[in-house]
């Protein structure tokens, strides 16, 4: 007999400063949600009470942020640092976490942006999702068009030009970031016992 369970609860946690990283916060909750799991979209910027609830209802957390100069928005670090009451009273503890970052540079230092975004999970005793995918674009045989076409491990990195409006985000990364949340909600569904 196929245990049941119910569908994993989503939180899809960003900051957004041209709308760049809203369009792919949009991407991992599709994402998400075409592979079960019930999703909800949250800017860091002005949460509310309701909203934290809404966090510590969930099954899993994805971080977003931009990377600049080299790290998340100092917007995101204020959410982050918002969490601490929560991340010593355990709140998060053992939900599923994962991140994602865009910046105009193809490298723009987005390795460090994640990994900030992992210890904020870590401190909260979460467990982190990579985004399981090979690199693609480095062979002559790839293309610009691969999955994880800038070679991302840790979680989903983007590259945006600064200088294009928000829905002109590439098409590869949206798709990639799609992955990433399907294979959120795919690891939250067996942490929670339905396989």
């Amino acid at each position: 007999m196929e245990k049941q369970t119910r569908r994993p609860r989503i939180v899809i946690a960003y900051d957004s400063g041209f709308g760049h990283t809203a369009t792919l916060a949009g991407a991992v909750a599709e994402g998400a949600a075409d592979a079960g799991g019930d999703v909800a979209r949250l800017a860091v910027r002005a949460v509310t009470e309701a909203d934290w609830d809404l966090l510590d209802a969930a099954d899993a957390v994805v971080f977003g942020s931009p990377t600049y100069m080299g790290n998340v928005s100092a917007a995101f670090q204020s959410f982050a640092e918002a969490t601490s009451s929560r991340c010593q009273a355990g709140t998060w503890r053992d939900k599923v976490a994962a991140g994602f970052t865009n910046s105009g540079a193809k490298s723009g230092d987005k390795s460090h942006a994640l990994t900030s975004l992992a210890v904020l999970a870590a401190q909260h005793h979460m467990h982190w999702v990579s985004l399981g995918l090979v690199a693609g674009w480095n062979s002559t045989a790839g293309r610009e068009d691969d999955l994880n076409r800038l070679g991302f491990f840790q979680g989903a990195g983007a590259q945006t030009d600064v200088d294009v409006p928000a829905e002109r985000v590439h098409a590869a990364d949206v798709a990639t970031f799609r992955h990433l949340g399907a294979r959120v909600c795919a690891v939250t569904r067996r942490m929670l016992g339905g396989g």
